[in-house]
Formats: structure tokens, C-alpha cells, sequence
């Protein structure tokens, strides 16, 4: 006797179903990029090599368990989507006071070589003639205006003294897309004596803006001696959803940060010399934290 060929089309039908329903029932977890070479990098022929685009797609190959979208966003609308609530991460944040409000932080995710003022050559002596100076005492004077990115932090040490001694005199203040990008822009045109930026974040625009030969770059005395000003984290979602990303992608990190291919996705944008102080202190310091 033949079986019912309706009830062995339902059948299969069913099986299909639930084979299904695990990839449905993933979670996503949309990833916020802002613009932010070499940190990430959307077009050219660097595109999707920067150092957080690798740290994003070890993240992610190893949360099988959540799907994964990227999507462009400046921090203004990081800020948004991280106070709405919504399921959304980012790969790289310092911490503050504000952000500590409405994300949870990861262990460390990234260990940078900290903030340095960028400025053309030729005002070295108007920044007082020294290769590091103190920020403090140069935001007395009133006669030189640093670029600042509104909503980016650029580390508890750096934003204390900018809140602090910073006014409309001697700080200019700017959002929107290709921030970074602009800044150079406007350190090339003269429109602005100095810029904060990461060491690799220099090179890499200085490069493309044909003006590596014009500029050059001060230590800040104030960013010297906490090495934890040096540290970022993977953010998200200050939500019960967010908690448990965070928790999911610390065990990512604990695995993944003493490998090869983690530390060199940072060391491929250093100098020789800047690599062998990096990696004394990434061993020594950055994988030892794990909490």
C-alpha cells in the first residue's frame, strides 16, 4: 500500500523547517564603522586592511553563534544607536565617564601607541622648539588652535586636558564623515596649527595627501606614563543583550590577542622603530590583562 503522498510532502516540508529555524534564530549583531584610516578603511586600495578590520573579522569568525552586519556610521550616530538601545557594537572605543553610561566594555581590544600633536614643520618653534611638550601649558596660549573632533575621545588623559584648558581661543571643534581626513586638510591649508591624532593615523593620511615631508609629530608629556591611556575597547549596547555580546567576545579576546595575526594587524602601519617598543609593551602589559 502506497503511502499518502500529501502527508509525505508535509513530512518534508516540516524537516526542512526545522533544519532551518537554527540559522534563522541567530542573533545579528551589527557592527558601527566609522571612517577612521587605517583604523578602518572603506575605499582605496587599502580598503577593508585596516587594523580594526582585521580585529572585526577575527571577532567574527569566531561568534559563529550571531550573525554579523557592518555598516558605516560616525560616532554622532554611534552615540544614538548606542543610547536607543538597539543590538549594535563597535570594535575599538576608549572609555569615559559619558560612554560608561550606555555601553559595556570588553577587555581591551586594541593597544595603540598614544595620541601625538601633528604640525607643519615650519611652526616648530611656535610649539616651543621640543619634540614632546606638555598640552597643558600649550593650551595657555591663545595663539594656537587645535583641531578636536567632536564625539571622539581621544583617551581619559588627553580629553581631561582638552575639557579643562580648552576655550573657543585655542580649540576648534568639527563632526561629520572623513574627519580625520578634513583635519589634514585644514592642517595643509593653514586653517589650523596643530592636530591630535595616533601615530599610524598620521603616516597613513600624511601619505595620501602628499605632505609627509611637510609635517611632523610631538609627544605629549601627559600621555607618557599611564600606559592605560593606550588601551580601547570593543563596545556595546549598555543592554541585557549588550552584556551578553561583551561576554562572548572577551572570550574571543583572551584567545585571539597573543596570536600573530592580531598583533600585526596595528604593527603593519608602525615605523621599524615604533614596532620594537610596541611589542616589548604589548607582551609585557596589553595580553596580561584579562579582566
Amino acid at each position: 500500500m502506497k503511502g499518502n503522498p500529501l502527508a509525505s510532502l508535509l513530512s518534508l516540508l516540516l524537516t526542512c523547517f526545522y533544519l532551518v529555524q537554527p540559522a534563522l534564530a541567530k542573533e545579528t549583531i551589527t557592527w558601527l564603522e566609522a571612517t577612521f584610516p587605517p583604523f578602518l578603511i572603506h575605499e582605496g586600495s587599502y580598503t577593508g586592511q585596516g587594523y580594526g578590520d582585521t580585529v572585526t573579522d577575527i571577532i567574527t569568525k569566531n561568534l559563529q553563534k550571531y550573525n554579523h552586519e557592518r555598516i558605516k556610521a560616525n560616532i554622532s550616530r554611534h552615540y544614538r544607536m548606542f543610547k536607543q538601545g538597539e543590538n549594535v557594537c563597535t570594535v575599538g572605543l576608549y572609555k569615559t565617564p559619558e560612554r560608561n553610561t550606555f555601553v559595556y566594555f570588553s577587555i581591551p581590544s586594541f593597544f595603540t601607541l598614544p595620541n601625538v600633536i601633528v604640525i607643519n614643520k615650519t611652526k616648530y618653534q611656535e610649539w616651543g622648539g621640543r619634540d614632546q611638550l606638555s598640552l597643558a601649558e600649550i593650551l595657555k596660549n591663545n595663539d594656537l588652535v587645535i583641531g578636536r573632533s567632536k564625539n571622539r575621545s581621544y583617551g581619559p588623559v588627553i580629553d581631561s586636558l582638552l575639557d579643562k584648558h580648552g576655550s573657543e581661543a585655542n580649540i576648534f571643534e568639527y563632526e561629520g564623515n572623513e574627519l580625520s581626513l578634513n583635519f589634514f586638510e585644514m592642517l595643509k591649508r593653514d586653517r589650523l596649527d596643530g592636530i591630535i591624532g595616533l601615530p599610524e593615523e598620521v603616516i597613513y593620511q600624511a601619505e595620501n595627501l602628499g605632505i609627509r615631508d611637510q609635517i611632523m609629530t610631538l609627544g605629549i608629556v601627559e600621555n607618557q606614563a599611564n600606559l592605560d591611556a593606550w588601551l580601547s575597547y570593543v563596545a556595546c549596547s549598555k543592554t541585557p543583550w549588550g552584556k551578553k555580546v561583551i561576554e562572548d567576545i572577551d572570550q574571543v579576546l583572551i584567545e585571539e590577542r597573543s596570536k600573530q595575526t592580531y598583533r600585526a594587524a596595528y604593527e603593519r602601519w608602525l615605523d621599524e622603530g615604533s614596532i620594537r617598543t610596541y611589542r616589548n609593551a604589548y607582551d609585557q602589559y596589553f595580553i596580561q590583562i584579562k579582566e
